[in-house]
């Protein structure tokens, strides 16, 4: 919901208007008339205006925050110990409180316009769950329901807790072997409310066996772990530790960027991965995709068979070195290879003849 539909909402008395200039009745005002936020949304609000309180203290004016009291305010936020992105996180809700204000003319300008608040990627936060560690992690599940729950969110790439526990029996298509899934956190967005995925032949055992033993009548996939006691993260953590694991950062996120990073190394088409796992490519570049150990792998070892020998063998041409013409071995890295002598590269036609003539003499 937008400010001016908000605004709207308001002068008809269907939500609270937003009329106070105190820094910790606006934010009350402000949180209880934003009736379309999820929980953990409003859990993250209440996070920053405890912030912005301990900061500037609740009765401060709006009007009274300056850009200075907004870098000074960013400088406490270090102080607190707050890692970069979670200060930068902050930092967006601030900025969004404050552009509220704006909008509803209780302060002319935006205070925290110019902090950073677009969070950055941390390479260091990526972990890989391979399928030997997801087995030993499904090994020790209590049941059906949490090996389906561990496997969606692996090799079905769904958000958790939010998608995992938003999918119904009837978004599961047997005969097509795809299963529509609600997106809680994209549905505001227009044509996101929902994303089909393939039933993977890795996931699909785990879907049976929770179809088979699910009690009659069920409506959710996963109906023993919805209470709002239940937290799903502490819960793997503790399996993770029972299989003799330590857990890695970001469990659940962690587990769909293996998959995403998985879906590509196969060979899938980056959209059609996005379109899966739910992300555009610029979010799956920046957040998702990992350098995996077996790239490194392929990279040092020479192609041996199947496609990429088939491969290598069409793209060998010839080359001009001191008169003489020589085979480029090893260009499905795009780099060309010394001769014998290791003195001379050689040098790959643009094309094969007859597609396109190949430049010669420059």
């Amino acid at each position: 919901m937008n400010d001016r539909i908000r605004d709207r909402l308001a002068r008809a008395g269907l939500v609270r208007q937003v009329s106070s200039a105190i820094l910790a009745d606006f934010i009350d005002s402000y949180v209880a008339g934003r009736t379309d936020l999820k929980p953990r949304t409003i859990i993250k609000f209440r996070a920053t205006r405890d912030y912005l309180i301990e900061f500037f203290g609740a009765e401060r004016q709006l009007r009274e925050i300056s850009l200075g009291g907004a870098d000074d305010w960013r400088v406490f936020l270090v102080g607190k110990g707050l890692a970069e992105n979670t200060i930068r996180k902050h930092s967006q809700i601030a900025k969004q409180l404050f552009t509220a204000a704006v909008r509803h003319k209780l302060i002319e300008d935006n205070p925290f316009t110019e902090l950073k608040s677009t969070v950055l990627p941390n390479p260091n936060r990526f972990y890989f769950v391979t399928e030997d560690i997801a087995q030993q992690v499904l090994d020790q599940c209590p049941d059906a329901e949490w090996r389906l729950i561990f496997a969606l969110a692996r090799y079905g790439g769904l958000r958790c807790p939010g998608e995992v526990l938003s999918l119904t029996w009837d978004d599961v298509d047997w005969d097509r072997e795809r299963i529509r899934i609600p997106s809680p956190k994209t549905e505001h967005h227009v044509g996101k409310a929902f994303r089909e995925i393939p039933i993977f032949w890795e996931l699909k055992p785990y879907l049976q066996e929770a179809f088979e033993l699910a009690p009659e009548g069920a409506t959710h996939v996963i109906s023993r772990y919805r209470g709002t006691n239940t937290n799903l993260r502490t819960h793997l953590n503790r399996i993770i530790r029972r299989a003799g694991l330590q857990p890695w950062p970001k469990l659940f996120q962690n587990l769909r960027s293996t998959r995403q990073t998985e879906l590509v190394q196969q060979g899938w088409e980056d959209h059609v991965v996005c379109a899966f796992i739910g992300n555009t490519r610029s979010v799956a570049n920046r957040h998702y995709l990992q350098v995996t150990e077996s790239h490194f792998e392929r990279a040092t070892q020479g192609p041996s068979s199947g496609v990429v020998q088939k491969a290598t063998q069409s793209v060998h041409a010839k080359g001009v070195c001191g008169g003489q013409q020589r085979h480029a071995s090893s260009q499905m890295s795009g780099f060309s290879t010394p001769d014998s002598s290791g003195q001379c590269l050689t040098r790959p036609q643009v094309a094969e003849e007859g597609l396109e003539p190949p430049t010669r003499g420059l």
